[in-house]
């Protein structure tokens, strides 16, 4: 499962041909940078600056969320035609092989490879490492702005399981698992930066996505990975095959929770992504708030 999720630096430049010659490979893939963090505005620059060979910027704010509001939370799903849109955009055709990173470990650019399977694109992977990676392995940088030959893709919602707040609530109340993928102090309540309320839904287990992560900034190995989400109360099976819908996922907005479907992905889990996440939990008044450990 691992590799229908990740790749590697060298391996993604085997594939783009970085330094191998003047012609590009055919059928190489669609390679989208999504540098983003909460705070952050200066991705585009950051991108214009030095980027993958070939790298598309994807806009987080706009093109991979829906405007925010208090009933649908932060960053909301985009709708079907204006993902069609931006990803025709960036190139993205139906055979597309697509390839995402950022320089946060994947906890941004996991938003674009939700989406674009949510949408029907199933040959998505992340850069495991992301930017630092490429780096790493002495890899160059491009600087500029990338313009490709607009793609075709028709999106296609429903390609991965999702929750809406009661779904995420039944969960967290015993019909399966529900994981905080928030930094720790956040889901104890202890702070919130950001959103209405502090504390997490009751009955949901604190799994900061950063700790998917090891100290290089990439994934886990599977075997740890599994061992996590195990001691999580995740059914992860002797061989790593999951129950689809029996565990969820939510974060502050629905983006770095994708990081985590991803990383239980890796693990062979499907496990569904509510998209309004606290910021809507927190602003509707009927909703239960827990605080603490």
């Amino acid at each position: 499962m691992r590799e229908r999720v990740l790749v590697d630096a060298t391996t993604l430049a085997a594939d783009l041909q970085v330094g191998g010659g003047p012609d590009p490979v055919e059928g190489r893939p669609v390679v989208l940078d999504v540098r983003w963090a909460l705070g952050m505005t200066d991705g585009r620059d950051q991108y214009r600056a030095g980027h993958v060979p070939g790298a598309v910027y994807v806009d987080l704010e706009t093109e991979l969320a829906a405007h925010a509001s208090p009933a649908a939370g932060r960053h909301p799903l985009p709708s079907t035609s204006a993902f069609q849109q931006a990803a025709r955009r960036w190139g993205v055709s139906g055979d597309s092989h697509v390839v995402v990173y950022d320089s946060v470990g994947g906890t941004s650019a996991a938003r674009a490879w939700w989406l674009l399977r949510y949408f029907g694109v199933r040959a998505v992977r992340i850069l495991d490492g992301g930017l630092a990676a490429w780096s790493a392995e002495g890899l160059v940088l491009e600087p500029g702005d990338v313009t490709p030959e607009p793609g075709d893709v028709v999106a296609q919602p429903g390609g991965m399981p999702v929750l809406d707040a009661d779904e995420a609530a039944a969960l967290a109340d015993g019909d399966g698992v529900l994981l905080d993928a928030r930094a720790a102090e956040r889901y104890r309540g202890e702070v919130e930066p950001v959103d209405p309320q502090a504390g997490h839904i009751p009955g949901a287990a604190s799994a900061p996505t950063t700790e998917n992560l090891g100290t290089d900034g990439r994934f886990l190995s599977t075997a740890d990975l599994r061992r996590r989400f195990g001691e999580l109360g995740v059914s992860t099976g002797s061989t790593g095959s999951g129950h689809a819908r029996s565990t969820g996922v939510y974060c502050g907005s629905g983006v770095t929770a994708s990081h985590e479907v991803a990383a239980l992905a890796v693990v062979g889990v499907d496990a569904a992504l509510y998209p309004g996440s606290w910021s809507q939990w927190s602003n509707d008044p009927a909703r239960e708030v827990a605080i603490g450990a």
